[in-house]
């Protein structure tokens, strides 16, 4: 309710700010909400969506794919931990985007590049959650499995990524939400398509209505998939505390 209530206040400001015409590139609230109604149909939005959405997609798996398994590494082998970890917290807390026209040179201009910054915007801070979340494990529950007989799979598989999973699913959501900064930057510096061709258009056509309708249509979509993963953690959180 207070989060309605405070949308509702800044909607409600940013109309008035439209209204006054305080600043050529702020439009009224209501014209900007008519835009995204006009523009969500379109084949030209639903083509740029698809390729964002895949982009963002195959990053994202790259980050899971690599990221967990590499946090799980450095949580249980000192050597990997000690070699990567001073890396890991750079990247994590590093501009990324200051790096994104390097791949340039590296990868090509194109959906590979966006791809590719997906990747580097998610994968370290899954990685570094994945690390804590394996390395604050219930001690007890490892000694437990061990004394019962477990061998290294049943351990893993039963024990530490169960009771780090709350850690690795925030890591996740953090992932997914810097994984969606990428995909626009990427799309906007390096190669110019799906969204970020919509929004260079817009933006260098003064279409200021349009412009700020895909700037909130990226916003939804960055909360809606932040509170679907925050849900899946808090369930994992309660039946956690239950068990």
């Amino acid at each position: 309710m207070k989060m309605l209530l405070s949308l509702a206040v800044w909607a409600a400001l940013w109309e008035i700010a439209g209204r006054l015409k305080l600043s050529t590139i702020v439009p009224p609230f209501s014209a900007v909400i008519e835009a995204m109604f006009e523009i969500a149909p379109t084949e030209k939005f639903g083509k740029a969506a698809i390729i964002t959405l895949r982009s963002f997609g195959l990053g994202m798996l790259l980050a899971l794919v690599i990221g967990i398994p590499l946090g799980i590494a450095m949580a249980r082998v000192k050597g990997i931990g000690r070699l990567l970890g001073m890396w890991v917290n750079i990247f994590v807390s590093a501009p990324i985007s200051a790096l994104v026209p390097i791949l340039m040179a590296v990868v090509g201009i194109g959906e590979t590049t966006v791809v590719v910054t997906v990747f580097l915007f998610a994968v370290f801070v899954i990685t570094l959650d994945t690390q804590v979340g394996i390395t604050h494990a219930d001690r007890s529950l490892v000694e437990m499995a061990r004394s019962f007989g477990a061998n290294r799979r049943q351990l893993y598989a039963k024990v530490l990524l169960l009771s780090a999973l709350p850690e690795i699913l925030a890591g996740v959501r953090l992932g997914a939400i810097r994984g969606v900064k990428g995909v626009v930057i990427g799309q906007l510096l390096v190669a110019i398509i799906g969204v970020g061709e919509l929004f260079e258009v817009y933006s260098n056509n003064f279409l200021m209505e349009e412009f700020w309708a895909l700037v909130l249509m990226v916003f939804l979509f960055a909360f809606v998939i932040s509170e679907a993963i925050a849900y899946l953690e808090r369930r994992v959180e309660y039946y956690a505390a239950s068990r």
